[in-house]
Order: structure tokens, then C-alpha cells, then sequence
């Protein structure tokens, strides 16, 4: 979308939220701190959408996931809720003719446990990864290979990763030092891999650009992160759904949890400030814990008396 159509899409949704708000508070009754709310969440939502409220679809509500995955459950349902009563008033004022509410991330799925991808199938698009870049080593294609290494890697939020400043990247440290959610400052290791991928990358960054993956005035936003992902699930022949930057974070964090890394640790790699945090996002195989348990415990060995 050009910037003139953007910036007529936002005042076409500037007024349509503000007839909304107004019929709310006339027909609805709603209270001043509702109408806020509500308010604030849709015009957030209008900048976070690429074609903006009026003109999204199924599959653009549904991106918003990746967007609010970080949030809290009453959070999530009380955006879902917004944008439902907004659609429906679309509808019944004629303005559109379908709702595309029903793909917006339903509440309490921040705290259901992600998806789970096998090592084979994070395989299966670094391979696909490759092949594109055998094939045409495009600015395109090392950029993604860039943040696939990172959001694999080193288990970057989709915003943090979106939005790594240039200078964040040293060539010869293995970390990097970013500010994370609440404005907590953490070290995140970067793997030789990841390193060579955004060097790689780096080359074809504007010199004066602030941004690591810039786009437009900005940096890349988190929502064409997850289109670029789903992208190449598609390519790698993965159900689409099941593949996401939150996706390849918790696979991430699996992964290393499968291998045997501490739970301690995941937690100071992922920026969690709680622990149980760490716990409920993290996941490993209930078959896994059987044989933890068979071949760990301390009375193993020990035989059992016959009754």
C-alpha cells in the first residue's frame, strides 16, 4: 500500500471509530473509561494493520496474533472485544458487507502453550532457506535468512527482533544487549550462524539507517515479519498455522530445554521476569519426563521388596 493510500485508510478509520464511539455511548450507554479503551485499542489496531480496520480481512485480524502474543489475557479480550462490536456496527451500518472478526486471536492465548515444531521441521526451513539463497542470493532472501537465524537462535520477541537497532550488532561479540519487554536490559547470545547471516545481511543496510531491518522510515513491522514467516512455511511445505516468529521463539526455547539446558537459564535467555512464565511457555515431550524420571531418580537401583 502507498503512504497516500495508508494515510487515507487511517482517516477513513479515524472516522468510522469515532461514529462508533459516539453510537456506543448513545445506544450502548458505555462509560467514558470503556469508550477510552476501546478507543485506544482500535486506532492501535488501525496502525498495526497494513490496510488498516475498514479494509482488513480474515487473514490480516489473524496476524494480529503475533502482535499481541506478549500480552495478558484480560489484554487480549478486551482488544478481541473491541474490534467484534466494531465490525458488527460495520455490518449493520452497511458499510461492510461480511465480518472478518471470527480470525482474531481468541482470549487467554497468550497463556495456552505454542505450537510445537520438531527440530526436523525447523530443518526443513533452514534447507528451504538455502535453496533460495542457491538459487538467488537476494537482498530479500539474506535478510530472511538473518531473521529466521535470530528468532531461532537466540529466542528474540517478534518485537525486539523487528526493532535492533543497527549498533546492536557487533561483528566479533557473540551477544547482543538489547532492551526487552518492560524495558529490562538483557545479554542474548548470537550464534556463529546468526552472526555469519546478518553480516551477510548487513552489507546491503543503508549506512545511515538506525535500524537493523529497516523498512520504509522505520524499521520492518512485526506484522510483515509474520507474513514473511508463514511465506516460507508455505515454501517448505509446513501448515502455514502452525508456524510463526512466537513459534520459532518456543521452539527455541524447546529445543535447549530438550537438551538439556537449564530452566534458569531459558529464563534469563527468553527476558522472562518470572520464572513460571518461563515454565508455562516453555514445553517437553510428557515421554521425555517418563524417561527422565526412570533413568534419574535416585531410587532407580534400588530394588523393590515383594509384598
Amino acid at each position: 500500500m502507498s503512504e497516500k493510500s495508508e494515510n487515507e485508510a487511517r482517516i477513513e478509520d479515524e472516522s468510522l471509530i469515532l461514529r462508533f464511539l459516539e453510537m456506543m455511548a448513545a445506544e450502548s450507554g458505555s462509560s467514558p473509561n470503556t469508550l477510552m479503551a476501546y478507543g485506544s485499542d482500535l486506532r492501535l489496531a488501525s496502525q498495526q494493520l497494513e490496510n488498516g480496520l475498514v479494509k482488513a480481512d480474515t487473514d490480516d485480524l489473524a496476524s494480529l496474533g503475533v502482535v499481541w502474543s506478549d500480552y495478558a489475557r484480560n489484554t487480549v479480550a478486551r482488544k478481541s472485544a473491541a474490534l467484534k462490536h466494531f465490525y458488527r456496527f460495520l455490518l449493520e451500518e452497511g458499510m461492510r458487507t461480511d465480518d472478518p472478526s471470527s480470525s482474531l486471536p481468541h482470549a487467554g492465548i497468550s497463556r495456552n502453550l505454542p505450537k510445537i515444531l520438531t527440530t526436523a521441521e525447523v530443518e526443513r526451513l533452514f534447507v528451504t532457506l538455502q535453496q533460495r539463497y542457491e538459487r538467488a542470493a537476494t537482498p530479500s532472501t539474506l535478510r530472511l535468512m538473518a531473521l529466521v537465524e535470530l528468532l531461532y537462535g537466540s529466542g528474540l520477541r517478534a518485537s525486539e527482533l523487528v526493532s535492533l537497532p543497527k549498533q546492536a550488532f557487533i561483528r566479533k561479540q557473540p551477544f547482543l544487549i538489547l532492551k526487552g519487554k518492560g524495558g529490562r536490559e538483557r545479554l542474548v547470545p548470537i550464534s556463529d550462524r546468526a552472526t555469519d547471516a546478518v553480516a551477510a545481511w548487513l552489507v546491503h543496510v543503508p549506512e545511515k539507517s538506525l535500524w537493523l531491518f529497516p523498512s520504509g522510515k522505520g524499521h520492518i513491522s512485526r506484522i510483515r515479519l509474520y507474513q514473511l514467516i508463514k511465506e516460507l512455511a508455505v515454501e517448505a511445505d509446513l501448515p502455514r498455522e502452525r508456524v510463526s516468529p512466537h513459534v520459532l521463539r518456543h521452539a527455541f526455547a524447546t529445543h535447549l530445554l530438550e537438551g538439556g539446558a537449564d530452566l534458569r537459564v531459558l529464563q534469563l535467555l527468553l527476558g522472562h521476569a518470572d520464572i513460571s512464565t518461563t515454565q508455562i511457555y516453555t514445553h517437553v515431550d510428557s515421554q521425555k519426563l517418563v524417561e527422565l524420571v526412570n533413568s534419574r531418580h535416585p531410587l532407580v537401583d534400588v530394588p523393590v521388596n515383594a509384598a
